[in-house]
């Protein structure tokens, strides 16, 4: 989880850098202020897109099951795509709402010691998710075409893979790690307003965490080890606003 997790500030950080070094090799040409009444309009639409790593905040019990050894998450690798509304209050917060499509997935890996030797089960944990987050963001004061700024809310997520109502009496390798169709999060992040000649690009990093449990419990070797389940994501977002 953590290398994956310093994969994507590394990224976030080298598209920061990138950005900024355009910024100064634009501002040494001594160009007009972009985008100069922007912070006079009440309202602002955009898109943004991005990649993520979903994962877990998981509390456990092995001694639940025998055998069980080990018990551990792996995040993967997915994207998401939404809508920016934005409602300035003044040059420095604003309230977002950014209703957002994500796709991801997260493994659960299960390690058993037996008398024939040691064996790993990967459960795969698949979610397309549905988010409708709402952020409260303080801007800097603007130099030139450059700011940073911070964010912070809540969102509400519909998982749209969610296997709630799957029939789970199945073979025992079949069978599922089945989680809560809705859940609720905190996330907060950072970023950098570029205000370039035609619209607003904004690369942003966000972390959110779940406030509830989404395991459904059940009395098989998958879910009993289990005692919660908080879903986790870090994201990398490219914000584009006119």
């Amino acid at each position: 989880m953590m290398s994956n997790y310093k994969s994507y500030v590394l990224l976030f950080l080298t598209t920061v850098l990138m950005a900024l070094s355009c910024e100064v090799l634009l501002a040494q040409k001594s160009k007009p202020l972009n985008l100069p009444n922007f912070d006079r309009k009440r309202i602002h639409f955009g898109f943004t897109l991005g990649i993520n790593s979903m994962d877990f905040k998981m509390d456990q019990d092995l001694r639940k099951v025998d055998s069980l050894t080990a018990l551990k998450t792996d995040s993967q690798s997915g994207f998401h795509i939404g809508i920016i509304s934005a409602l300035h209050f003044n040059k420095y917060f604003s309230l977002r709402f950014l209703p957002t499509l994500a796709f991801g997935q997260r493994n659960l890996e299960y390690t058993f010691e037996g008398n024939e030797g040691r064996s790993v089960v990967i459960k795969q944990v698949e979610s397309t998710l549905i988010e409708f987050p709402f952020n409260v963001k303080y801007r800097s004061a603007r130099y030139n075409n450059f700011a940073m700024y911070l964010v912070a809310g809540a969102k509400y997520s519909l998982d749209l893979a969610s296997d709630k109502s799957t029939d789970n009496d199945v073979p025992e390798l079949e069978q599922l790690v089945r989680l809560q169709q809705n859940s609720y999060s905190w996330e907060v992040g950072f970023g950098f307003d570029f205000f370039l000649e035609y619209f607003k690009f904004s690369p942003e990093l966000k972390y959110s965490r779940g406030f509830d449990n989404v395991l459904i419990k059940e009395n098989t070797i998958w879910s009993s080890p289990i005692n919660k389940l908080q879903p986790a994501m870090i994201m990398i977002n490219f914000n584009f606003e006119g």
